[in-house]
């Protein structure tokens, strides 16, 4: 075996093609030794092929210069320009001494139309899913029913003392196991019942005594309509999930029950009926479940954060609501607005609140009316789970709750003065959007900020520079740049550092084309119309953000599974080669993008 044949070989996609077929792509490679500081290709250049680093190691600048990722053997290059005009994006050099392989580009394209395997790996485009309205429980696969890790005991536990552990862990059956975790039998509080209680037996027996030895069980790959035929079949109502003879989770009626009624229409009507606080905070705990459930069934990443956000929204006007009967009609006309990820329609299953209030220019904001129902409202956001803004960017705060002329003033003196603080809060106040009260209040106050800001080059140049403050986790060689220390130390921040940098750059993009969307999907779609960023840039910083939120979701469904609560922090040390490959991507597109605009291009 030739050594380019065992380079491949151990590299995917090539390590999925067939024996045959791996042997003639080897034969089609060409190999060039290159000096230090050698061109391999230049930004513009019509490229000959993808390059493969067999030694030596090769950076990547983009057309500003700026340095964005330095590859070695193994790593790819010179698939973006190949896979939009033939054309280089950026610049290859040798940053040592070495040897680069060749695919031509006829070879590549052949890959790219025969192998499903190497197009999925190079092709980084959007791929539209099934759009469902929710979760189809038949056809979901029984590893996305499991919400936590099955409770476990050994055959010689004492009866009672397993019944103690069911209940402590609030459970209705114990999977009896052996030492490697292999599945002995099951227990149940039907058995404990019926064989123990009603037969009056010795509860210092082992549970061995009193299980269910071999029961049926499904493989984790197993459908829920597999779930629904064992269980009605057998007349049971627990089945244990098995990986290979070890127990990993267990389904029971009530995981039927929760999945067939996590939806956002349940879940709204349950809030729209409620009639106090702790009514809603029981609704919305279900929404970790909800998450899982959708991203389980393959819903886009905008559908399932517009879906969030939707229940936000009206826990939102629920409690405005409640609020209003409680203290009686407005002294004057107001609007309820949130901000942040709320106000995009981004929010995940980890949210904090950020919400202002907008007065009628006639109103008193002294009106002990107007507190009062900031502070009923925030009190009860905070009580279903979106926690008190840090910051203390909310309603509460007189500052947040003032008349529309106060508010003109605020955009006006940010835009004029633009302070690093000035910058901060102009970007978390052009992601407005009204939630209850008079709708009008910002509609007009929105579009003005939007042209005042856009015609003044010194706001718009700071709003650059601070839409640069957040950058993608990359290392200087190919690699990420992870957490160093403290409790997520080998993890990357996946909103700060992953899904902030594209939000800020879309609020630019906005801002520069006098855009009026404020979801940030929305916003670049919007400036690639525009004519603010080029189709080639807005396609790839588009598909960089879906790729960063979809694992990002993939991420937070994984922990709600596990029995965790979501957070935004992942390890690629988990991910599969082709997923940590692919983000990385992702996030180098991102810098080339931050990049061309620190440097003055809105165009790439």
């Amino acid at each position: 075996m030739d050594a380019t044949t065992t380079l491949i070989s151990t590299l995917h996609p090539y390590d999925s093609l067939p024996e045959d077929e791996r042997a003639r792509v080897a034969r089609s490679f060409t190999r060039s030794d290159l000096a230090e500081g050698q061109i391999v290709y230049a930004l513009g250049q019509k490229l000959d092929g993808l390059y493969l680093v067999e030694t030596g190691a090769v950076e990547i600048t983009d057309r500003n210069g700026v340095l964005v990722s330095v590859l070695e053997r193994g790593n790819s290059f010179g698939k973006r320009g190949l896979m939009a005009d033939g054309r280089a994006v950026t610049t290859a050099r040798m940053a040592r001494a070495g040897a680069v392989l060749m695919l031509p580009v006829a070879e590549f394209h052949r890959l790219m139309a025969e192998s499903p395997a190497f197009a999925r790996f190079f092709d980084r485009g959007r791929r539209e899913r099934p759009h469902r309205s929710g979760p189809d429980f038949a056809t979901l696969k029984v590893a996305e029913i499991l919400t936590r890790a099955p409770v476990t005991t050994g055959p010689d536990t004492p009866i009672a003392e397993a019944a103690r552990m069911m209940r402590a862990a609030q459970v209705s059956s114990l999977g009896i196991t052996r030492s490697d975790g292999r599945l002995l039998g099951l227990v149940t509080i039907r058995d404990i019942s019926n064989r123990v209680v009603a037969e009056e037996a010795d509860t210092s027996a082992p549970v061995s005594t009193i299980m269910t030895p071999d029961p049926i069980t499904l493989p984790p790959d197993a459908l829920g309509l597999d779930v629904l035929h064992a269980m009605i079949e057998r007349r049971i109502g627990h089945l244990p999930v098995v990986d290979h003879g070890r127990l990993i989770g267990m389904i029971t009626q009530t995981d039927l029950t929760r999945v067939q009624s996590i939806s956002t229409s349940v879940l709204i009507d349950d809030i729209a009926g409620a009639e106090t606080v702790a009514q809603m905070a029981a609704v919305t705990a279900r929404v970790p479940d909800l998450l899982v459930s959708l991203v389980a069934a393959h819903q886009r990443h905008e559908v399932v954060t517009r879906l969030i956000t939707d229940i936000t929204d009206v826990v939102t006007r629920r409690l405005l609501t409640l609020g209003q009967a409680r203290l009686g009609p407005a002294p004057a006309a107001w609007l309820w607005a949130a901000c942040g990820s709320q106000g995009r329609q981004e929010q995940t299953g980890i949210s904090d609140q950020d919400n202002v209030m907008i007065l009628a220019d006639d109103a008193d904001p002294g009106d002990p009316w107007f507190a009062e129902l900031a502070r009923f409202v925030c009190d009860g956001l905070n009580a279903c789970g979106y926690v008190y803004c840090p910051g203390d960017m909310m309603a509460t705060n007189p500052r947040w709750r003032q008349p529309r002329r106060v508010w003109r003033n605020y955009f006006e003196h940010w835009i004029t003065h633009p302070s690093p603080e000035a910058q901060m809060l102009a970007s978390v106040m052009f992601d407005l959007r009204a939630i209850g009260g008079d709708a009008a209040l910002l509609v007009g106050l929105q579009a003005e900020t939007l042209a005042m800001a856009a015609q003044n080059s010194i706001f718009v140049a700071h709003m650059i520079s601070n839409s640069l403050k957040h950058q993608p986790p990359l290392g200087l060689i190919r690699g990420f740049a992870t957490i160093r220390s403290g409790q997520h130390q080998g993890h990357i921040d996946m909103k700060m550092n992953g899904v902030v940098p594209v939000a800020d750059l879309a609020r630019v993009y906005a801002l520069k084309g006098r855009l009026m969307p404020v979801n940030t999907r929305a916003r670049l779609e919007a400036a690639e119309a525009a004519g603010v960023i080029s189709g080639n840039g807005a396609r790839d910083l588009i598909a960089a953000y879906d790729l960063i939120q979809t694992m990002r979701l993939q991420n937070q469904a994984h922990l709600v599974r596990a029995g965790r609560k979501p957070d935004n922090f992942l390890a690629p040390a988990d991910l599969a080669d082709i997923e940590r490959s692919h983000l990385l991507d992702a996030f180098v597109v991102v810098r080339v993008m931050q990049s061309a605009l620190g440097q003055g291009r809105g165009v790439l």
